[in-house]
């Protein structure tokens, strides 16, 4: 096993117009997002979890370093989608455009936030299959006993964009008893009448004879225009971001395209048993609010959100509008227990 971390410190400094102030402090009026925060130390640690002979890549981010009968913070774990590894998708520094770091920013807020790359995917092991989502759930089994070793808690929050939100749905399906909060960010339930989904179709024949696709500049462009409001991005992310992922190559596994065609639902709201917040761009394409409202009427908790962010298309975490995501999802994790059950 090389399961053990490899520790770093990393200084965080946040420039320009940032969601940094208002993360650090709390406040989120527009003027404390337009002043500029206090650079912070931020913890980073790097980890290894075995699922048989596939290694998978785990990242952990927090403001202290872990030290023995400190107070524990609560666990937040970022789950990635279909064509972008783990720290791209949520540790990704923009230089001279803010923040874009959401392992960053929750770090702030105080919360022990780990990612992790699954097979196929950036550090992970590349195999011969296509990671779908059954596959991702696996990932996310093999990855806890690490989570739960090193924090000390045996249960967290998870967190899923597209279908990373379709594997984290499936973990708190699969293992209800691990999950505290769940986040599902531009999820999809059935998918009917989705755009995107009705686009992705077309190529449903590669998908099922492929384990992989072609995921080069252009397709990671494309992630951020698709929607028909390219306005709600700076385009500089989409740039830094395919500066890291055509690190590890153009291909990506087919694994999720292919059940986010034909196979939907893969995620039963009715054994979904933890509160959830539902998070959608009102610009998203892979769903319409119709879909989601049913998987959302069905949930059995009466703990639960739905909120739709203005002026946001499928990538939340990367819009400018992030810090309204960021607010509404920190307020949610920090729900006071209730009282009356």
């Amino acid at each position: 096993m090389t399961d053990h971390p490899v520790a770093r410190r990393t200084v965080i400094k946040s420039a320009g117009l940032s969601i940094g102030a208002g993360l650090a402090s709390g406040i989120t009026s527009a003027h404390a997002q337009t002043a500029a925060p206090a650079a912070q130390e931020i913890w980073s640690g790097e980890y290894w979890a075995h699922k048989g002979n596939v290694k998978l890549y785990m990242f952990r981010k927090r403001l202290t370093a872990p030290a023995t009968n400190a107070p524990q913070q609560p666990v937040l774990f970022l789950v990635h989608g279909s064509s972008n590894a783990a720290r791209s998708s949520y540790d990704l520094t923009v230089p001279g455009k803010g923040e874009y770091s959401m392992m960053n920013a929750f770090a702030r807020y105080g919360y022990d936030v780990w990612t992790m790359d699954h097979e196929g995917y950036g550090k992970s092991s590349r195999t011969a299959g296509n990671s779908d989502i059954a596959s991702g759930v696996e990932d996310l089994k093999a990855a806890m006993p690490i989570v739960v070793r090193e924090s000390g808690q045996d249960k967290f929050h998870l967190f899923g964009t597209s279908s990373g939100g379709i594997r984290a749905g499936a973990f708190a399906q699969a293992q209800p008893d691990s999950v505290d909060r769940l986040v599902l960010a531009a999820f999809t339930y059935k998918g009917e009448n989705a755009p995107t989904l009705q686009e992705r179709a077309k190529q449903l024949e590669y998908y099922k004879t492929h384990n992989t696709r072609l995921r080069d500049r252009a397709m990671i462009r494309s992630i951020f225009t698709r929607d028909s409001l390219p306005e709600a991005y700076d385009q500089a992310v989409a740039e830094a971001l395919a500066d890291v992922e055509l690190k590890f190559g153009d291909q990506v596994p087919t694994g999720t395209y292919l059940d986010m065609t034909p196979k939907l639902p893969l995620v039963d709201p009715t054994k979904v048993l933890c509160p959830v917040l539902m998070l959608r761009g009102d610009h998203d394409g892979i769903s319409t609010n119709k879909d989601l409202l049913e998987f959302y009427n069905l949930l059995p908790n009466g703990d639960r959100q739905f909120v739709i962010l203005p002026k946001v298309a499928h990538s939340i975490t990367n819009a400018k509008n992030r810090a309204m995501a960021f607010h509404m999802m920190h307020a949610f994790l920090t729900m006071p227990p209730q009282v009356f059950v």
